[in-house]
């Protein structure tokens, strides 16, 4: 990609989404080959484009001046999750299907929750990544509140 196709606004913000990875290329390649992202920087730091957002990888590290008491490591077997990517799709079941044959692993296979169809599935570092396709919401019906 072209510098001015970088996550760089001539005004006001963009977000971008920063995750420590153990291994840039295979994080790098999952985002690209699962969710069809494009490499806009190859490393240091990786930047993939994933459709109207970017997504940053590096290896974790230890604090630095400008942020002091801050190490970055991804998450650990049995880590609690306190956020997770939210990735919406037109047709889920295709999307589940070309994931699928990608190699990745989701945890369950699409469920029904009356808003909307969804599943999780974890990148290589073990980040959550939600896949869902709205279906009720778009008709007024929404998920049951949880007990």
């Amino acid at each position: 990609m072209e510098h001015d196709q970088w996550p760089v606004p001539s005004e006001g913000i963009v977000l971008t989404h920063f995750l420590t990875v153990r291994d840039v290329p295979t994080s790098r390649k999952f985002y690209t080959e699962v969710l069809g992202g494009e490499v806009v920087l190859e490393e240091n730091p990786c930047i993939v484009a994933v459709a109207n957002g970017w997504l940053i990888m590096n290896p974790g590290g230890g604090p630095t001046p400008d942020k002091p008491g801050v190490t970055l490591r991804p998450p650990q077997p049995g880590d609690p999750v306190s956020s997770f990517l939210n990735v919406r799709v037109a047709d889920i079941a295709a999307f589940y299907e070309h994931a699928r044959g990608k190699g990745a692993e989701f945890l369950t296979e699409p469920l029904d929750r009356k808003a909307e169809i969804r599943c999780y599935l974890r990148d290589p570092d073990g980040y959550l990544v939600e896949v869902g396709q709205a279906t009720g919401m778009l008709r007024g019906r929404f998920a049951d509140k949880q007990q």
